[in-house]
């Protein structure tokens, strides 16, 4: 009896060792059979060039805003904004729009795929499928508009085409001005300009 009861008592002892290290072995086991992972793989959905994109200086949607010396309110959005690289003083734009709010009520708003300004010359230059639409009814698209910062000044040396309160038109060339006593905007077509007069009562 006393043989049966040392034997039992060595056998659980044993046992309470044994059986946890087969336990832990087990576990470990798993683990190495579970699925590995590629750590040389790529992230599936990262498609950035993160080597240029910290090479390229810029900006991502930014929004700019002030008033012009004749108190017109100017507001400037993109989609990008980054240095040239053949000129620190000059910066370019990606899918430009702005808006002017003119002191007479008039709101005048400009879009363009592409734009450049020269922070010295205060100068921008809008290129690109520029459309240009003031609460007044005018709609004037245009391929090039050239303006001024401190001043509400555009020119567009080129082409353009436009639909408003007379009818529609083509004109060689545009500026726009302000006026300051009315707060108003002024158009002027030169360089070729053919109107199509479409009276009140035919374009109801």
């Amino acid at each position: 009896m006393v043989l049966g009861e040392n034997f039992h008592s060595r056998f659980v002892a044993w046992a309470k060792i044994i059986l946890p290290i087969l336990s832990l072995g087990l576990l470990s086991t798993l683990f190495l059979l579970s699925r590995t992972v590629d750590v040389s793989g790529t992230i599936p959905y990262s498609t950035i060039d993160l080597e240029q994109r910290a090479q390229d200086q810029g900006v991502t949607n930014p929004r700019f805003a002030g008033v012009a010396t004749g108190g017109e309110e100017v507001s400037f959005i993109a989609d990008t904004v980054r240095p040239d690289p053949g000129n620190p003083e000059r910066m370019l734009a990606n899918q430009v729009r702005a808006q002017v709010n003119l002191l007479g009520g008039t709101v005048m708003n400009i879009e363009a795929d592409n734009g450049e300004s020269d922070q010295l010359a205060l100068t921008a230059q809008l290129t690109g499928d520029v459309r240009i639409l003031l609460t007044t009814g005018y709609d004037i698209r245009t391929e090039r508009l050239d303006a001024q910062f401190d001043t509400v000044y555009a020119e567009s040396p080129g082409p353009v085409t436009a639909t408003g309160p007379p009818g529609d038109l083509q004109a060689g060339r545009m500026v726009l001005t302000t006026n300051s006593e009315a707060g108003d905007a002024n158009l002027l077509f030169t360089d070729g300009v053919k109107l199509i007069y479409l009276p009140q009562e035919t374009k109801d």
